[in-house]
């Protein structure tokens, strides 16, 4: 089903009602290893050859992918190759630039400011701390998600498709799921098999184990290049332009300052990265007065100030697709 442009409204879905909780959510790339020309190399020295620059490349990319979230230095890595989740798991990490150590707590590598912390905690706005509940994570798969189709939203399968067209420049690259929750649309992307690896961040600790709850269950998850890490989004522990995709679903009304995540999500996306997202929209041309005024007390924006959120940290071609009060937007980082 095509979805309508912001300017009109064209779902044959059934019409809009305010959902019952306010708090409904939510420099490196991969490349192929290098090859040789068998005329100039035999063939057994050939295959040993590219085999070891292969690993070369991946260990160099190892170093490269992470960033420390205080000072932004790449991560040096020991331990076994590869993003999925048990190299993760069997690995540890330390900054090159502060000394700081990270390592992976129960299944997700722990890349928080305060990772590592004996004393001292920190507690999020009342929406964030939300999902970091055992009984919401546990849920949000469970019915929770499912109403939002009650506010316009496609469904999961038909919001990971239009997110795929909107990635198709991304296709190979790297994509970050920020704020994944559950990692409903983490799986999907790396089940697609469009990208060399797909990182499932959430701040909520019961969020991440929920999400390795399904990827255990499925099996063929476990050794595809998909990693869980715990992370804050307004802190986003990669190096500056070096991740070809961001996704976001349902998310931005989440976070405590949508103004810093977009920040972060523009850093790291590489030159001619894309942003998508979706949210809930305060309201739109068609919302009853009335309604209006109800929603001015939630953090959900509308559709001007999403784009003028986006132009303002830089990114440009912004576009979206708007269904009730549901939107989907994406925004490009400039090519250089």
């Amino acid at each position: 089903m095509a979805m309508a442009s912001s300017s009109s409204l064209h779902y044959p879905l059934r019409q809009s009602s305010f959902p019952n909780c306010p708090y409904l959510p939510n420099n490196a790339r991969f490349r192929p290893p290098l090859r040789f020309p068998s005329s100039t190399i035999r063939a057994s020295s050939a295959v040993a050859l590219e085999q070891d620059l292969a690993t070369q490349h991946n260990q160099k990319l190892e170093v490269e992918l992470f960033a420390c979230p205080v000072c932004y230095q790449p991560l040096i890595r020991k331990g076994p190759p590869g993003i999925n989740l048990p190299a993760i798991y069997r690995s540890g990490f330390k900054c090159k630039g502060c000394n700081k150590s990270y390592s992976s707590k129960d299944i997700y590598l722990d890349l928080t400011v305060t990772a590592g912390s004996r004393d001292y905690t920190e507690v999020k706005p009342a929406r964030t701390e939300l999902f970091r509940s055992p009984l919401v994570s546990f849920l949000y798969e469970r019915g929770w998600r499912q109403n939002f189709n009650r506010s316009g939203f496609p469904g999961p399968d038909e919001e990971f498709q239009m997110a795929q067209a909107y990635f198709k420049s991304a296709e190979g690259g790297l994509l970050v799921d920020v704020s994944c929750g559950s990692g409903l649309f983490s799986r999907k992307f790396a089940e697609a098999g469009t990208y060399s690896g797909v990182i499932a961040l959430d701040f909520s600790e019961n969020m991440l184990r929920q999400c390795y709850d399904f990827i255990k269950s499925d099996g063929t998850l476990l050794t595809t290049n998909l990693a869980l890490v715990r992370a804050d989004v307004s802190r986003l522990p990669f190096s500056s332009g070096s991740v070809d995709a961001v996704h976001a679903g349902a998310a931005l009304h989440c976070w405590p300052s949508p103004s810093n995540a977009v920040a972060e999500i523009t850093r790291i996306l590489r030159s001619g990265g894309v942003f998508v997202g979706t949210t809930f929209l305060r309201y739109n041309s068609s919302t009853p007065w009335i309604l209006r005024s109800l929603r001015e007390n939630y953090n959900y924006l509308t559709e001007e100030e999403i784009k003028d959120l986006c132009t303002s940290c830089g990114l440009t071609n912004y576009s979206s697709k708007v269904q009730q009060s549901f939107i989907m937007f994406s925004a490009q980082k400039p090519q250089n």
